[in-house]
């Protein structure tokens, strides 16, 4: 199996914790408190331990069974006290492969296993690479890498989510082994390799963890990633500004946010769903064609029904609104009409749109 150049992360604290438990610290303020789950400050050198023997019996995590549909609810939340993201400390003897700009990414997409399928997952990320089979130095075995992680994790209430592989029917089912490698970082993707996958539930946030060892020369990665939403760098249109786009081209394009891989109208899209219906109120006479679009990334007919479900809950909103059913149509074509390159994260953004379409 070939080596990925680079991907995968993982900056400073808490070195495989696997025979310690994170100090008591004083709570923190959040925003989102939970009980007994007050994030900590940096876990301090006294925690991390030495690297544990592939000997030691590795701890009972709940696995979620294969063939069923994954939910993140299903995991306990964690009360642990969890160091600082990305929680884990440079094992010990080794030495990452990537540079430091190579490690983090303020928002990206992740694919992982949960359950027996593949998900692609979008929030903060750290990624995190070493050369296990070191010469010069001090080397793990996969099993020792792989369980010091598990241990860790386990340590901090984390639960090993994934049931299956990257074998070629799970990549299939997904799209293609190509399309899983374009938002993949670990040693390889296929049956040759270790990747196991971790979910950490705490203050309403989720941390997935994928830890993946193989290769040649054996090499060990781990990513991770707190989910959240992407912060847009770009305003919304205004009801005018929609209605000149519309009188000029015929069609606007809109980036509103919904759930990864749902139908599911983010909260912080309620501001464009408030436009689109000022600019209905203002015109009585228009009607328009709500259509749904996707990057490339996954299967293009499970695409085109979520881009065409997607479109039915703007539909849905601005009904909710007042706004007449039959003004209103809806389509999907996922990523069948891109309006940009989907080798780039960048192009990948612009295809994911809604575009507003007057109709006659």
């Amino acid at each position: 199996m070939r080596v990925r150049p680079h991907v995968l992360l993982l900056p400073a604290l808490l070195v495989f914790a696997a025979c310690s438990k994170p100090a008591d610290v004083p709570p923190a303020d959040t925003q989102t408190p939970s009980p007994a789950t007050t994030p900590a400050p940096a876990v301090t050198a006294s925690v991390a331990a030495p690297a544990v023997p592939a000997t030691v019996a590795a701890p009972v995590a709940t696995a979620v069974p294969a063939n069923t549909e994954f939910d993140p609810a299903s995991v306990p939340v964690s009360t642990a006290t969890l160091p600082p993201f990305p929680f884990f400390k440079t094992p010990e003897g080794l030495t990452s492969i990537f540079a430091d700009k190579e490690k983090n990414a303020s928002f990206d997409r992740e694919h992982m296993i949960a359950g027996g399928k593949i998900v692609a997952i979008e929030g903060k990320v750290f990624r995190e690479g070493f050369k296990l089979d070191n010469p010069e130095g001090r080397s793990y075995s996969d099993i020792e890498f792989q369980r010091n992680y598990e241990n860790a994790i386990t340590a901090l209430g984390g639960v090993k989510v994934s049931t299956v592989q990257y074998t070629d029917e799970v990549n299939q089912a997904f799209g293609s082994r190509d399309v899983v490698d374009k938002h993949y970082h670990g040693a390889c993707a296929g049956v040759d390799c270790q990747n196991d996958t971790y979910l950490i539930r705490q203050n309403n946030k989720e941390t997935w963890i994928q830890v993946s060892t193989g290769a040649i020369p054996l090499h060990g990665y781990v990513t991770v990633l707190e989910r959240q939403a992407m912060t847009s760098a770009l305003s919304f249109l205004s009801a005018g500004d929609m209605k000149k786009a519309l009188d000029a081209d015929g069609h606007v394009a809109l980036h509103i946010n919904f759930d990864t891989d749902k139908a599911t109208l983010r909260p912080d899209a309620g501001s464009v769903i408030d436009e689109i219906g000022k600019l209905l109120q203002s015109d009585p006479s228009l009607k328009l064609s709500i259509e749904g679009h996707t990057d490339s990334t996954g299967s293009a007919d499970h695409n085109r029904s979520l881009s065409g479900e997607r479109a039915a809950s703007v539909r849905s909103a601005l009904v909710a609104k007042g706004i007449a059913a039959d003004r209103l149509s809806t389509k999907g074509f996922g990523p069948d009409k891109p309006v940009a390159d989907n080798g780039s994260e960048s192009g990948r953004a612009k295809n994911r749109r809604v575009e507003l379409v007057k109709m006659p």
